[in-house]
């Protein structure tokens, strides 16, 4: 609940100067990356997991931020390009992936996000930071609207059901800045939507 939440105060450094001084991000913050297709909305992700091995060199436990990486109806080979330029730069050990990829069942694109929020919220409950990013939403609604009309649900606008904007924000709404009395943990949202 926002009892359990602290106001947003600490900043987040994605290694971005143009994010970092224009439009900073903090600890516990949800934050939209928009944009057409091929415009760089993954780079600017994967920018962010790799800053966040200075955070790891530091070995204040308390620091770190464990990034998790969530890919939604991407292509097999995005993912692994995605996990080899984290692996060749040594970001893989404190990053996690969840992929339902493209070729994977409906049902499990729609239910990657809350999996890999439910890791995050491990982190975030017990005193730690977590960053995750959610590449993308768009995808997500795609499949949900499958499901939908697989369900017979009564559709909504473009054959979305009405419940997709309550489904996004729930799971958004999970990343937050928990106040020291439960550790001070935090959980950091990069949704992606494209265009």
């Amino acid at each position: 609940g926002i009892i359990q939440r602290q106001s947003v105060c600490e900043p987040l450094s994605t290694g971005i100067k143009a994010i970092d001084a224009l439009i900073p991000i903090g600890l516990g913050q949800r934050e939209l990356i928009i944009g057409d297709r091929k415009t760089g909305k993954t780079s600017i992700i994967l920018d962010a997991f790799l800053n966040q091995k200075t955070s790891h060199e530091k070995n204040v436990e308390r620091d770190k931020v464990y990034c998790i990486y969530v890919a939604i109806g991407q292509k097999r080979s995005s993912v692994a390009r995605f996990v080899k330029a984290l692996e060749d730069r040594g970001a893989l050990s404190y990053s996690i992936v969840v992929a339902a990829t493209a070729s994977d069942p409906v049902s499990m694109q729609v239910l990657a996000p809350f999996a890999g929020c439910s890791i995050g919220e491990y982190f975030r409950d017990n005193g730690y930071h977590a960053l995750i990013a959610y590449d993308d939403l768009y995808k997500h609604a795609v499949a949900y609207r499958q499901i939908s009309l697989l369900l017979r649900r009564s559709p909504g606008r473009e054959a979305y059901p009405g419940d997709i904007f309550y489904l996004h924000s729930r799971l958004l709404e999970r990343a937050a800045k928990m106040s020291d009395a439960l550790g001070g943990g935090s959980l950091t949202a990069l949704p992606v939507i494209e265009t």
